[in-house]
Parts: structure tokens; C-alpha cells; sequence
């Protein structure tokens, strides 16, 4: 399996999402585990727990975001991500980040988990609506280190987006550094 191969297509998933039980290698507690550490990253990230975010993460992400944002995927550190992240998200009175449809494929510590995505961000303001909500699929890709899985790639790919981008550019202006809890 090529950790930083492209689409979900690299998966052993058949048209219909399935993984074929005869190569599936994956173990229900593995499974579990790679899931959870893919929600986990969602579930940091609304809550502001900018510690805890970075540890999902491996040393080093390949990320690409290039369906919204262009340009070219690029490697970062978990806390260059985060720290980002924290810059883009922080200002915001709210988000949520929700992950559904998880299907997971794995070859020994590596793994690949294609899943849905709604990410709602909230911010009122004077502008216009005070919401920018975007869906797609995110394809993680994530190794076992030490015992645990940590995400080591995140594809994002928009598929439709409503409301008001804006307020992203407004809230990156009104972020703090302060560990206060998200209004």
C-alpha cells in the first residue's frame, strides 16, 4: 500500500465501498482505533484542545487541501498544522467538524480511511450570514508509531459549500492567543 498514493481507488474497496473480506487484514480493535483517531481529530479541533489535536497527528502530515484552497499539498509538522489551524479556527464563535461513513483498508502499520464530511463554522458578524459550511471526503492516511495510529496524510476534498466564506477572513483577524475556551 502507497501511504501517499492519491485517491480512495488505492484502497482494497470494491465499486461499492466494500473491502473484500478475503484481503482484508484488519482486525475490529484496529479498525476501531483508526476511526477513532480520524474523529478525534474533529473532535479536538471544535473544542479548541490544540495539545491534544497535535497528538493525532504523526511528526510529519502530507496535507492537501488543494480542492478549496489550490496551490499544491504540502508536508508540515503536527504543531505547524495545529498552529494553523489554531489561526484559521480560533476567532470563530464555533465549529463542527462531523466524519461519517468511515471505510478503512490496512497493510501491517499502515492504513488508509476514506470518509464524509460536514464542517460548520460560525461566526455572527455585521456582513452577511454567519455561517460557512462546506461537505466532501477527507482520505487519511495514518501509520501505527508506537503503538498507536497517528494520521501521517489528510486529503480533503470539497464536493459543495453554502453560506458565508468570509467570515473565515474575519475570524483570522480577531484571533487571540489566549487559551480562553471558544465563545
Amino acid at each position: 500500500m502507497d501511504a501517499h498514493a492519491g485517491t480512495d481507488d488505492d484502497c482494497r474497496m470494491d465499486e461499492s465501498g466494500s473491502v473484500d473480506p478475503a484481503t482484508d487484514r484488519l482486525d475490529a480493535g484496529s479498525r476501531l482505533e483508526i476511526v477513532e483517531a480520524c474523529t478525534r481529530m474533529a473532535h479536538h479541533a471544535d473544542r479548541r484542545e490544540w495539545d491534544e489535536l497535535v497528538a493525532v497527528f504523526a511528526e510529519e502530515i502530507r496535507v492537501d487541501y488543494t480542492s478549496l484552497q489550490g496551490g499544491d499539498p504540502v508536508t508540515v509538522t503536527g504543531e505547524q498544522l495545529v498552529d494553523g489551524w489554531r489561526q484559521a479556527l480560533g476567532g470563530l464563535a464555533a465549529t463542527q467538524h462531523l466524519i461519517a461513513n468511515h471505510l478503512v483498508d490496512a497493510d501491517g502499520d499502515l492504513a488508509v480511511c476514506a470518509a464524509d464530511f460536514q464542517a460548520t463554522h460560525v461566526l455572527p458578524n455585521a456582513q452577511g450570514d454567519p455561517t460557512w459550511t462546506l461537505g466532501g471526503r477527507y482520505r487519511f492516511e495514518l501509520r501505527r508509531l508506537e503503538g498507536a495510529w497517528r494520521i501521517a496524510g489528510l486529503t480533503m476534498t470539497t464536493v459543495w459549500a453554502a453560506g458565508n466564506q468570509q467570515i473565515m477572513s474575519l475570524a483570522a483577524g480577531s484571533t487571540t492567543t489566549t487559551t480562553e475556551e471558544p465563545r
